[in-house]
This record gives C-alpha cells, structure tokens and sequence, in this order.
C-alpha cells in the first residue's frame, strides 16, 4: 500500500483533499461541496463548506441523503451511508493537479432516484472507464424528497436544485487542481438525474456552469408550484404541525420518510394498493417530490423553458431505454387479457383518438403489454421525441438516441439497463441480475464511446435530429442509424402529430 505522502492531493478553495491511487486513476471521495444541511440549515439553501486546515482524507464515500432505497433491491446499486454531512461530490481523474494545456473535458453525473432516493456512491458511477478516456468525471449528492424538493411556507423552493447549482460551482471553482477544464463540463444523469439535467438546462441561473447535456430518460420538469404547496400542506397536516421551518424541523427525518411514502407518486408505502390506481396518479400527477416550476429558479416547465430558446446554445443528447417501464404490469398479463385495451386506457386518462392511435400503432400487443408500452411511452419516449422537435424548431444542436438492446435477464430494454453501457462498468457487481451472465461489450464499447466522443468534442459520432432528417441512433446488436426512430409514440404528443 502506497504512504500518504505518495497518495494524490489537491488544493480545492476550501483546503487539500487526499485521495487514493487505482488503476490508471485516483478518485476523491466524499468531498463536501456544502455544510451539513441539519438543524438551522435543513429547509435552507445550501451554505458553501468552511475552509479546513492541513489535509483531508477524501479516501471513501461521504454520507448520502438517501435513507431509504425505493425497495429491498433496487436495479442499479446505490448504497446509503448514515452521517449529516451529506452534500459531498466524488471526483475521479486521471491527472490530478493543474494542466498545462488548460485540463481535461469533465462530466458531471446526477444521480436518479425518483428524486426521493438514489445515491452517488454507487459502484456503477465510477468514473474508471471515463479517466481511461481522458475525461475528468465527476458525481455529486443532493437533498432528496420532502426535504429536498417539499413545500414550505418560509422556506426556498427546490432546495435539491440549489444543491445542484452549488455542486457544478464548486466544479468551476475546483475542478482544474483535479486536472479538468471548467470550461468543457457536460452534465449528465439517468432517470430523475436525465430530468435533473434537463431541469438545469432550462434554468436561466445555471446556463453559465456547463456546456453539454446528456440525458438519459430524463422526465421533463413539469410540476406546478400549486401541487407542490397541495402537497406540503397535506404532509404538514398529517403530522399536526403547521407548514413551516418551525412546525416541520420539529419532525424527525424518519418521521417524514414516512409521510412522503403515504404522499409522494413515487415511492409509495402501501403494498395493497390498486396498481392501475397508481399508475395513474403517476402519470397524471409526475414526479410530485422532485423540481417545480416555481417562477424563479426553474420559471417555466422544461417543454416552455426550451421552447424559449433558453440553453438553445448547448449541445443535448437525450433518449431512453426501449421498455422503460414495461414491467409495472408484469404477470398481469392473465388478469387483463378479457379487458380491451381502450378500457385501461382511457381509464389512465389518455383521450379516445389518442387510444385510437396509439392502438393502431402497436399492433398484436395484448392489454398488459400494450399498456406496459404506453407507460414508457408516455413517461419517457414521447417527452424525449417533444424536446428533440422543440430543439429542432429552435435550430439547437440535438441528437436522439434508443437503447434497444433487449436484456435476457428483464426480457427487454428496461429502465436503467443503459446505465452500466454508458460506464462501461460491466464488470461491476449486480450486473447479471439487471444485463445478465454475458453482457456484450462490445455493445458497451459502443455505447461508452459515443458518451466520451461528445463530452471531448461536443459530437457523438451520429447525424444531428432535424425536421428533415430525424436522425435516431438505435443501440442494439448491430447498432443502426434509423429515420424517425420514436414514430410510434408521436400518438402522445397529439398537438405535434398533425405536423407529420
């Protein structure tokens, strides 16, 4: 094992950092970017951390937000670790220290979650293969569910989002003693961290602190500042305290665990209830813990905000995974094979010439899988297939990607399966039970390749989308090229519909 003098160190604005050496790499852990978020600061925006003296060990992961995973055993590993403070980043790069030539690209990961869960110190997240490639990469916590993202009468709004803001610039500020650009800094995230992501390039406050975006089935934010203030107030009154920094600091954090679990559309803690029921709340109602149009911060939803040409200027690669979602149904496929299709859907509030559309679209589908295609659709393929024409019409740079490879082990492309792709990290643990026994890397070379090439040089390597070409890359065995690559969910995206 190497002495401490011969580990890594870098000089960050608040004090030195010591890392540890792998592999081609050295990784910095659990650096704090803020001060605990506890006590006086918990409903508060975050306070940039005080300078320390000598040198920190910055050797393991720093304490997470996250309490409690989404289940017993979630797709991707995301482990909690208990402590107060919790707002740290994890930068991994191959050339520690001030370059010469002005640094290395980075990326920026934003973890998923649901926005009430996930954590950055997942081994998926490692940047080892990223560093290989000459890309700085760097993942970063934040305040998650009620106390992230929950209405407070006198408290700021998206208070997860201002930890967000301070993470990237703690990046500009500190990334170059770890060898990166602060100029080239692409942000990236998967699920809740793909909507985090377009969140921020929406945001007129946070235009300044990166370049690229990268998302992956991001859900556009969307949620109205009057259902957020619905829902604090709701929380508020189930534990008979007032809506306030005062009433709520009084409740424990497992206290509001749990009242977020009986409220939140994500995430829920009853086991009994009515899965169509729940469904819908969930696609009517979207992320209700997560970001808010709240006028300010974020002012509009993501569709307006790039439909404004806010963050026209950036180069966005967005897609999703095939099947998202497709298993919500899964082994119902008996209990609705005497229901039409039209039932279950209009009963998930889709209109009688969307069901018409959408029906005919996907032929020889029955009742369960069809509506399991729909979920997806509706949460993820159709809001990436909206952006990407949204951009398009503003003339900024926009590609658009599938991830089709179907997974033997999920029986299809499902929701988080690009992830391990992306990192080129199909050597971590879990992947079998998510890719199974034999991944193919060379789909993974594709895949990883494509990410390094835009985060380095702002290309991926496949045709821009545009109205006349609509260039979508399909990741599979082989990998293609196809036109128009998302048709068959423009049925959800009526109002675009007649264009083509």
């Amino acid at each position: 094992m190497a002495s401490a003098a011969q580990q890594p160190e870098a000089t960050t604005q608040a004090g030195v950092v010591r890392g540890r050496w792998r592999d081609g790499s050295a990784a910095f852990l659990g650096i704090p970017f803020a001060e605990p978020p506890i006590n006086e600061l918990r409903f508060q925006a975050p306070v940039p951390h005080r300078p320390w003296s000598g040198v920190r060990d910055a050797v393991e992961y720093g304490p997470t937000p996250q309490r409690k995973t989404l289940a017993e055993v979630t797709l991707i590993p995301e482990p909690s670790i208990e402590g107060e403070s919790t707002l740290n980043v994890n930068v991994f790069t191959p050339a520690p220290g001030p370059a010469d030539d002005g640094g290395l690209p980075v990326l920026v990961w934003i973890h998923g979650g649901g926005y009430v869960a996930g954590s950055p110190a997942s081994p998926w997240y490692d940047g080892a293969a990223f560093n290989r490639d000459g890309v700085v990469t760097v993942s970063i916590s934040y305040r998650l569910g009620f106390d992230g993202f929950g209405w407070i009468e006198d408290a700021p709004a998206n208070r997860g989002m201002l930890d967000w803001l301070l993470a990237l610039e703690w990046v500009r500020d500190n990334i170059a003693a770890f060898g990166g650009d602060p100029a080239r800094v692409t942000i990236s995230g998967q699920s809740a961290g793909g909507g985090a992501v377009l969140t921020l390039l929406g945001s007129p406050r946070a235009q300044g602190l990166f370049s690229r975006v990268l998302s992956l089935s991001g859900p556009p934010t969307q949620v109205a500042m009057e259902a957020s203030e619905e829902l604090g107030r709701k929380l508020a009154a189930l534990a008979g305290v007032a809506p306030t920094v005062a009433g709520l600091s009084a409740l424990s954090e497992a206290e509001i665990l749990a009242l977020q679990g009986q409220l939140s559309s994500v995430g829920g803690s009853d086991p009994t209830a009515d899965p169509l029921a729940g469904l819908s709340t969930m696609l009517n109602e979207g992320l209700t813990l997560g970001p808010v149009v709240d006028g300010a911060l974020i002012p509009l939803s993501t569709a307006e905000a790039l439909a404004a040409g806010i963050g026209a200027d950036k180069e966005l690669i967005l897609g999703t995974t095939d099947n998202e979602f497709n298993m919500v149904l899964a082994g119902a496929g008996d209990a609705l094979a005497a229901v039409p299709p039209a039932a279950v859907l209009g009963g998930l509030g889709a209109t009688p010439g969307v069901i018409e559309a959408y029906v005919a679209a996907h032929p020889g589908l029955d009742t369960a899988a069809l509506v399991g295609q729909f979920v997806t659709d509706h949460m993820f393929r159709a809001p990436a297939l909206d952006l990407a024409e949204i951009r398009a019409a503003a003339q900024a740079p926009t590609w658009l990607y599938r991830f089709a490879w179907a997974s033997p082990a999920v029986g299809g492309a499902g929701h988080c399966l690009d992830v391990p792709f992306m990192f080129d990290c199909l050597g971590s643990e879990r992947i079998a039970a998510l890719a199974g026994p034999q991944p193919p890397q060379a789909l993974a070379d594709e895949v990883h390749a494509s990410a390094a090439s835009f985060i380095a040089t702002g290309n991926p390597g496949w045709p821009q989308w545009d109205d006349a070409g609509q260039a979508v890359r399909v990741y599979d065995l082989p990998t293609t090229v196809v036109a128009d690559g998302y048709a068959d969910a423009r049925a959800l995206i009526p109002e675009r519909a007649a264009q083509h």
